[in-house]
């Protein structure tokens, strides 16, 4: 295979350097803010497998700009931002510091969860586990 202008890895990076990381601690923390929206951009299949953060709203990865987006017929009330602080993860946070990058390219203030998912239960994060996602 020819070797690609950017790599994947490459991509994450350049998102990190520029999106704010929030540590897993520090939204386990803030999970009683009232004005925190953890949006979870894992597949359903993984939500499901795994679990998921209490109170988050799932917005699949593929959807995420036409839901953020208020002039897209896609567009979802929950991300009228109106004061609220957008917190987005997947399961290692690759997928959501590109997210990120995008909806802060697109005007949208958001940050995502550095460790994403994966070591969310260890470091004391709660898990809800349902059959409907």
């Amino acid at each position: 295979m020819d070797k690609l202008k950017v790599s994947s890895a490459r991509m994450v990076a350049n998102a990190r350097a520029r999106i704010e990381e929030v540590e897993t601690p520090d939204l386990i923390a803030a999970l009683k803010d009232p004005d925190l929206v953890v949006v979870d951009i894992r597949d359903v299949r993984e939500r499901q497998r795994s679990g998921f953060i209490p109170g988050s709203i799932h917005a699949p990865r593929g959807m995420l700009e036409f839901w953020v987006d208020p002039e897209s017929p896609y567009f979802k009330e929950v991300f009228r931002q109106d004061g609220r602080r957008f917190v987005l993860h997947c399961a290692s946070g690759w997928r959501s510091a590109l997210a990120t990058a995008t909806l802060q390219d697109m005007g949208f203030e958001a940050a995502h969860l550095k460790e994403g998912f994966s070591t969310w239960a260890e470091q004391g994060g709660p898990v809800e586990h349902s059959d409907r996602t």
